[in-house]
């Protein structure tokens, strides 16, 4: 019997510093790294032009993604997913992926505070000047307003993280 994969994933406030952790971890474990913003800019990339468009086309991205996460794990390879776990709901998804097959995971969650934030924004921002639209200080209060830390009643194995330990 082959030894299953883990899969990692993150909840964090916009600008905790999952995208740079989730490629950190993925590097040291050889795992695979999945990344939201890459398949979503890349499958839609003139769709996105508001945060409903984002909540729709994320929907239809976690809906192909399930089963083929699964059986990337189930061949005994990590997966990292840069998706955001910020919600119950968000979390429910990641539960559906693991539950049903009883395979190893870690919720990591950045505890960071909103001004580490908003600069983390800022500099992403500069890097990333594509980001611009979305990157801002309203989306963030936006964003944040539907931000549920995880409970260990989720059933999830989780890791806290604070910012100093990026």
């Amino acid at each position: 019997m082959n030894q299953m994969g883990t899969l990692i994933f993150f909840c964090g406030k916009m600008g905790s510093g999952k995208s740079t952790l989730s490629c950190k971890i993925a590097k040291e474990l050889n795992a695979i790294l999945l990344s939201e913003d890459e398949w979503l800019s890349t499958i839609y990339p003139e769709e996105i032009k508001i945060f409903d468009d984002y909540v729709k086309y994320s929907r239809r991205l976690r809906s192909v993604l399930k089963n083929h996460v699964r059986s990337i794990i189930k061949a005994g390879i990590s997966v990292v997913m840069d998706f955001p776990a910020n919600t119950v709901n968000q979390r429910a998804w990641f539960k559906e992926i693991l539950l049903s097959e009883n395979i190893p995971h870690k919720l990591i969650y950045l505890d960071v505070d909103d001004e580490t934030c908003l600069e983390g924004i800022r500099k992403r921002r500069e890097t990333n000047p594509e980001r611009s639209q979305f990157d801002t200080e309203d989306v963030f209060h936006h964003v944040t307003s539907f931000f549920q830390p995880p409970s260990v009643d989720e059933g999830f194995w989780i890791e806290v993280v604070h910012r100093d330990v990026l």
